[in-house]
Protein backbone atom coordinates (compact mmCIF):
# COMPACT_ATOMS: atom_id res chain seq x y z
CA UNK A 1 0.00 0.00 0.00
CA UNK A 2 2.65 2.51 1.05
CA UNK A 3 4.54 2.16 -2.19
CA UNK A 4 1.46 3.28 -4.08
CA UNK A 5 1.29 6.44 -2.05
CA UNK A 6 4.84 7.44 -2.95
CA UNK A 7 4.00 7.27 -6.67
CA UNK A 8 1.27 9.93 -6.59
CA UNK A 9 3.41 12.56 -8.26
CA UNK A 10 4.14 10.39 -11.29
CA UNK A 11 0.95 8.38 -11.85
CA UNK A 12 -2.16 10.18 -13.10
CA UNK A 13 -5.19 10.37 -10.81
CA UNK A 14 -7.95 7.84 -11.51
CA UNK A 15 -10.55 10.42 -10.43
CA UNK A 16 -9.96 14.15 -10.33
CA UNK A 17 -12.01 17.30 -9.85
CA UNK A 18 -10.74 20.69 -10.94
CA UNK A 19 -12.18 24.05 -9.84
CA UNK A 20 -15.52 22.34 -9.24
CA UNK A 21 -18.36 24.75 -8.39
CA UNK A 22 -22.06 24.28 -7.75
CA UNK A 23 -24.47 27.17 -7.16
CA UNK A 24 -28.00 26.81 -5.85
CA UNK A 25 -29.56 30.19 -6.51
CA UNK A 26 -27.14 32.62 -4.88
CA UNK A 27 -25.57 30.00 -2.63
CA UNK A 28 -22.20 28.46 -3.47
CA UNK A 29 -22.59 24.88 -2.21
CA UNK A 30 -19.29 23.80 -3.78
CA UNK A 31 -16.52 26.36 -4.17
CA UNK A 32 -13.70 25.66 -6.59
CA UNK A 33 -12.92 22.19 -5.26
CA UNK A 34 -9.79 20.35 -6.43
CA UNK A 35 -9.59 16.65 -5.55
CA UNK A 36 -7.33 13.81 -6.74
CA UNK A 37 -7.90 10.12 -6.07
CA UNK A 38 -5.05 7.82 -7.12
CA UNK A 39 -5.01 4.10 -7.81
CA UNK A 40 -5.32 2.08 -4.61
CA UNK A 41 -6.07 5.19 -2.56
CA UNK A 42 -7.80 5.07 0.79
CA UNK A 43 -8.95 8.69 0.85
CA UNK A 44 -11.39 10.18 3.36
CA UNK A 45 -13.56 13.23 2.77
CA UNK A 46 -14.46 14.88 6.06
CA UNK A 47 -16.01 18.12 7.24
CA UNK A 48 -18.70 19.42 9.58
CA UNK A 49 -22.37 19.19 8.68
CA UNK A 50 -23.16 21.66 5.92
CA UNK A 51 -19.59 21.54 4.60
CA UNK A 52 -20.81 20.42 1.16
CA UNK A 53 -19.75 16.75 1.25
CA UNK A 54 -23.07 15.48 -0.13
CA UNK A 55 -23.12 18.08 -2.90
CA UNK A 56 -19.57 17.15 -3.90
CA UNK A 57 -20.39 13.42 -3.99
CA UNK A 58 -23.54 14.16 -6.03
CA UNK A 59 -21.39 16.11 -8.50
CA UNK A 60 -18.85 13.29 -8.76
CA UNK A 61 -21.56 10.67 -9.32
CA UNK A 62 -23.62 12.74 -11.77
CA UNK A 63 -26.71 13.32 -9.63
CA UNK A 64 -25.90 17.03 -9.96
CA UNK A 65 -24.29 18.88 -12.88
CA UNK A 66 -21.49 21.30 -11.98
CA UNK A 67 -22.05 25.03 -12.49
CA UNK A 68 -18.41 25.17 -13.56
CA UNK A 69 -15.25 23.09 -13.34
CA UNK A 70 -14.36 19.65 -14.57
CA UNK A 71 -14.42 15.99 -13.41
CA UNK A 72 -12.19 13.36 -14.99
CA UNK A 73 -12.33 9.58 -14.57
CA UNK A 74 -9.36 7.62 -15.93
CA UNK A 75 -8.37 10.66 -17.99
CA UNK A 76 -11.79 11.19 -19.59
CA UNK A 77 -14.02 14.20 -18.94
CA UNK A 78 -17.21 12.90 -17.28
CA UNK A 79 -18.51 16.28 -16.03
CA UNK A 80 -21.80 15.90 -17.94
CA UNK A 81 -22.05 12.10 -18.14
CA UNK A 82 -25.24 10.42 -16.86
CA UNK A 83 -24.87 8.58 -13.50
CA UNK A 84 -25.37 5.06 -14.96
CA UNK A 85 -22.67 5.71 -17.56
CA UNK A 86 -20.27 6.72 -14.81
CA UNK A 87 -21.03 3.42 -13.08
CA UNK A 88 -20.29 1.55 -16.32
CA UNK A 89 -16.96 3.36 -16.54
CA UNK A 90 -16.07 2.32 -13.00
CA UNK A 91 -17.22 5.09 -10.65
CA UNK A 92 -19.57 3.43 -8.16
CA UNK A 93 -21.20 4.73 -5.00
CA UNK A 94 -22.68 2.59 -2.25
CA UNK A 95 -26.40 3.20 -2.23
CA UNK A 96 -29.22 2.50 0.16
CA UNK A 97 -30.92 -0.79 -0.68
CA UNK A 98 -34.06 0.31 -2.50
CA UNK A 99 -37.50 -1.27 -2.63
CA UNK A 100 -36.62 -3.55 -5.53
CA UNK A 101 -33.95 -5.31 -3.50
CA UNK A 102 -35.89 -5.59 -0.24
CA UNK A 103 -37.99 -8.46 -1.58
CA UNK A 104 -34.96 -10.21 -3.10
CA UNK A 105 -32.31 -12.25 -1.35
CA UNK A 106 -28.61 -11.31 -1.36
CA UNK A 107 -28.04 -14.25 -3.72
CA UNK A 108 -30.67 -13.02 -6.19
CA UNK A 109 -29.58 -9.40 -5.91
CA UNK A 110 -25.90 -10.13 -6.54
CA UNK A 111 -26.73 -12.56 -9.34
CA UNK A 112 -28.75 -9.80 -10.98
CA UNK A 113 -26.01 -7.16 -10.59
CA UNK A 114 -23.18 -9.45 -11.74
CA UNK A 115 -25.27 -10.67 -14.71
CA UNK A 116 -26.13 -7.11 -15.66
CA UNK A 117 -22.48 -6.09 -15.43
CA UNK A 118 -21.61 -8.93 -17.85
CA UNK A 119 -24.41 -8.10 -20.28
CA UNK A 120 -26.53 -11.13 -19.35
CA UNK A 121 -29.33 -9.35 -17.51
CA UNK A 122 -31.98 -9.98 -20.18
CA UNK A 123 -31.72 -13.72 -19.59
CA UNK A 124 -31.63 -13.38 -15.84
CA UNK A 125 -35.03 -14.55 -14.65
CA UNK A 126 -35.09 -17.62 -16.87
CA UNK A 127 -31.46 -18.57 -16.33
CA UNK A 128 -30.85 -17.57 -12.73
CA UNK A 129 -27.59 -19.05 -11.55
CA UNK A 130 -26.95 -21.13 -14.66
CA UNK A 131 -23.91 -19.16 -15.79
CA UNK A 132 -20.91 -20.73 -14.06
CA UNK A 133 -18.72 -17.61 -14.07
CA UNK A 134 -21.56 -15.50 -12.65
CA UNK A 135 -22.27 -18.10 -9.97
CA UNK A 136 -18.61 -18.26 -8.93
CA UNK A 137 -18.39 -14.48 -8.66
CA UNK A 138 -21.61 -14.33 -6.60
CA UNK A 139 -20.42 -17.07 -4.21
CA UNK A 140 -17.12 -15.26 -3.81
CA UNK A 141 -18.88 -11.97 -2.98
CA UNK A 142 -21.23 -13.71 -0.52
CA UNK A 143 -18.22 -15.18 1.30
CA UNK A 144 -16.18 -11.98 1.21
CA UNK A 145 -19.05 -9.98 2.74
CA UNK A 146 -20.10 -12.58 5.32
CA UNK A 147 -23.48 -13.11 3.65
CA UNK A 148 -23.31 -16.83 2.80
CA UNK A 149 -25.36 -17.87 5.84
CA UNK A 150 -28.16 -15.38 5.03
CA UNK A 151 -27.93 -15.49 1.24
CA UNK A 152 -31.48 -16.84 0.74
CA UNK A 153 -33.25 -14.54 3.20
CA UNK A 154 -34.97 -11.49 1.76
CA UNK A 155 -32.92 -8.33 2.21
CA UNK A 156 -35.56 -6.78 4.50
CA UNK A 157 -35.02 -9.68 6.95
CA UNK A 158 -31.31 -8.95 7.28
CA UNK A 159 -29.84 -7.11 10.25
CA UNK A 160 -28.82 -3.54 9.53
CA UNK A 161 -25.13 -4.44 9.54
CA UNK A 162 -25.73 -7.21 6.98
CA UNK A 163 -27.74 -4.78 4.85
CA UNK A 164 -24.77 -2.42 4.80
CA UNK A 165 -22.48 -5.32 3.88
CA UNK A 166 -24.83 -6.22 1.02
CA UNK A 167 -24.81 -2.61 -0.11
CA UNK A 168 -21.00 -2.65 -0.39
CA UNK A 169 -21.11 -6.08 -2.07
CA UNK A 170 -23.52 -4.69 -4.69
CA UNK A 171 -21.16 -1.78 -5.33
CA UNK A 172 -18.18 -4.14 -5.68
CA UNK A 173 -20.18 -6.40 -8.02
CA UNK A 174 -20.27 -3.41 -10.39
CA UNK A 175 -16.47 -3.78 -10.71
CA UNK A 176 -15.53 -0.24 -9.69
CA UNK A 177 -12.21 1.44 -10.36
CA UNK A 178 -13.26 4.06 -7.81
CA UNK A 179 -15.64 3.22 -4.96
CA UNK A 180 -17.37 6.03 -3.08
CA UNK A 181 -18.05 4.56 0.32
CA UNK A 182 -20.86 6.65 1.75
CA UNK A 183 -20.97 6.53 5.57
CA UNK A 184 -20.70 2.72 5.73
CA UNK A 185 -21.13 2.45 9.51
CA UNK A 186 -23.93 5.02 9.91
CA UNK A 187 -26.68 3.49 12.06
CA UNK A 188 -24.91 0.14 12.44
CA UNK A 189 -25.13 -1.21 16.02
CA UNK A 190 -21.86 -1.55 17.93
CA UNK A 191 -22.00 -5.36 17.83
CA UNK A 192 -21.98 -5.42 14.03
CA UNK A 193 -19.45 -2.68 13.41
CA UNK A 194 -16.30 -4.80 13.72
CA UNK A 195 -17.37 -7.21 10.97
CA UNK A 196 -18.22 -4.28 8.72
CA UNK A 197 -14.95 -2.44 9.41
CA UNK A 198 -12.88 -5.58 8.86
CA UNK A 199 -14.63 -6.14 5.53
CA UNK A 200 -14.08 -2.57 4.42
CA UNK A 201 -10.43 -2.94 5.41
CA UNK A 202 -10.07 -5.97 3.14
CA UNK A 203 -11.53 -4.42 -0.01
CA UNK A 204 -9.30 -5.07 -3.06
CA UNK A 205 -6.18 -2.90 -3.00
CA UNK A 206 -6.50 -1.95 -6.67
CA UNK A 207 -9.93 -0.37 -6.06
CA UNK A 208 -9.49 3.30 -5.13
CA UNK A 209 -11.76 4.28 -2.27
CA UNK A 210 -13.15 7.67 -1.32
CA UNK A 211 -14.72 7.37 2.13
CA UNK A 212 -17.32 9.89 3.33
CA UNK A 213 -17.68 9.41 7.05
CA UNK A 214 -18.52 11.18 10.34
CA UNK A 215 -16.88 8.52 12.51
CA UNK A 216 -13.39 9.87 13.15
CA UNK A 217 -12.10 6.59 14.61
CA UNK A 218 -12.94 4.87 11.33
CA UNK A 219 -11.54 7.74 9.26
CA UNK A 220 -8.18 7.75 11.02
CA UNK A 221 -7.82 3.96 11.05
CA UNK A 222 -8.74 3.63 7.35
CA UNK A 223 -7.53 6.66 5.44
CA UNK A 224 -4.05 7.20 4.03
CA UNK A 225 -5.05 10.59 2.63
CA UNK A 226 -7.68 13.06 3.79
CA UNK A 227 -9.45 16.11 2.41
CA UNK A 228 -11.23 18.48 4.77
CA UNK A 229 -14.19 20.36 3.32
CA UNK A 230 -15.55 23.52 4.97
CA UNK A 231 -18.23 25.84 3.59
CA UNK A 232 -18.10 24.09 0.22
CA UNK A 233 -14.35 24.52 -0.26
CA UNK A 234 -11.22 22.49 0.51
CA UNK A 235 -9.68 23.64 3.79
CA UNK A 236 -6.71 21.28 3.50
CA UNK A 237 -5.57 17.89 2.17
CA UNK A 238 -2.87 15.55 3.35
CA UNK A 239 -1.94 12.52 5.42
CA UNK A 240 -4.02 11.85 8.56
CA UNK A 241 -1.20 12.67 10.98
CA UNK A 242 -0.78 16.14 9.47
CA UNK A 243 -4.55 16.74 9.33
CA UNK A 244 -4.93 15.75 13.00
CA UNK A 245 -2.35 18.36 14.03
CA UNK A 246 -3.74 21.13 11.83
CA UNK A 247 -4.99 23.99 14.00
CA UNK A 248 -7.51 25.10 11.35
CA UNK A 249 -9.09 21.64 11.37
CA UNK A 250 -9.28 21.57 15.18
CA UNK A 251 -10.87 25.01 15.16
CA UNK A 252 -13.49 24.03 12.58
CA UNK A 253 -14.50 20.91 14.47
CA UNK A 254 -14.44 22.51 17.91
CA UNK A 255 -16.47 25.37 16.51
CA UNK A 256 -19.12 22.87 15.45
CA UNK A 257 -19.47 21.22 18.84
CA UNK A 258 -17.03 18.40 18.27
CA UNK A 259 -16.27 16.15 21.19
CA UNK A 260 -12.83 14.46 21.23
CA UNK A 261 -12.39 15.04 17.52
CA UNK A 262 -15.75 13.55 16.59
CA UNK A 263 -18.21 15.97 14.99
CA UNK A 264 -21.79 15.93 16.20
CA UNK A 265 -24.31 14.39 13.84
Amino acid sequence: MNAQHHTHKTSPAVLSARALCKNFGGIMATQSVDLDIFEGDRHALIGPNGAGKTTLINLLTGVLTPSSGRIELLGHDISNLAPHLRVQRGLVRTFQINQLFLTMSPFETLTFVVSQRRGLATQWWSRLGQDKAVLERVQSLLEQFHLSDVCHQTSRQLSYGKQRLLEIAIALACEPKVLLLDEPVAGVPAGERDELLATVDQLPSDVSILLIEHDMDLVFSFAKQMTVLVNGGVLCSGEPAAIAKDDRVKEVYLGHGAVQGVPNE
